[in-house]
């Protein structure tokens, strides 16, 4: 099962920023694609002009359902695309839906910008985010919720998707703000 959450948005951009949240490690030694072989994507969110929608699994057993909502969304995206970091979001799409996702514009300056620096820079606001912008506190409450729910717990991702929100309008306002730049090069393998 997935959870999804949608909001109307009134934007002034051409394309669809997409941002991930995943769980899993970086296989080092490689440089290409196989560096995020096992990477798996537990929140798929992205934001056009119209709407902003995050797709949830509820829970690990719900991955699954998570990669058919990303194959049956990807196709009905608009591009160009955008990411802060779309090696990485290239990289895990490919390996776990068998995506080669052309992205149109990079949102991060250098390749290894944070988007905490980003956004501090350009002045643009929290929007709520409990991790501030720190993706490996999102993955962590992720898996701690699923535990929770395996234990008998009350099931709520509510601040893994807050975080996933937040990155998608401070992705928007970076666009909107300072533009973006030529994607950096991944080799798929």
């Amino acid at each position: 099962m997935v959870l999804v959450y949608e909001e109307r948005v009134n934007n002034d951009f051409k394309g669809t920023i997409i941002d991930i949240e995943t769980i899993g490690d970086f296989c080092r030694g490689y440089h290409d694609s196989r560096e995020y072989g096992e990477m798996t994507p537990v929140i798929f969110g992205y934001i056009k002009k119209d709407k902003l929608e995050i797709i949830c699994a509820k829970q690990s057993g719900s991955v699954k359902n998570l990669k058919k909502a990303i194959d049956d969304v990807v196709p009905t995206l608009n591009p160009p695309f955008y990411a802060f970091n779309s090696v990485f979001e290239k990289g895990v799409l490919h390996h776990f839906c068998g995506l080669d996702m052309i992205f149109g514009g990079e949102l991060n300056t250098i390749r290894y910008e944070s988007k905490r620096s980003a956004v501090r820079s350009l002045g643009i606001e929290n929007y709520d985010d409990p991790f501030f912008d720190d993706g490996n506190k999102c993955r962590l409450a992720w898996l701690k919720e699923c535990e929770s729910l395996r234990e008998g717990g009350v099931f709520s991702q509510r601040n893994s998707m807050k975080h996933n929100r937040s990155c998608l309008l401070k992705e928007r306002d970076i666009l909107l703000k300072r533009g973006y730049r030529t994607p950096d090069k991944l080799e798929l393998a």
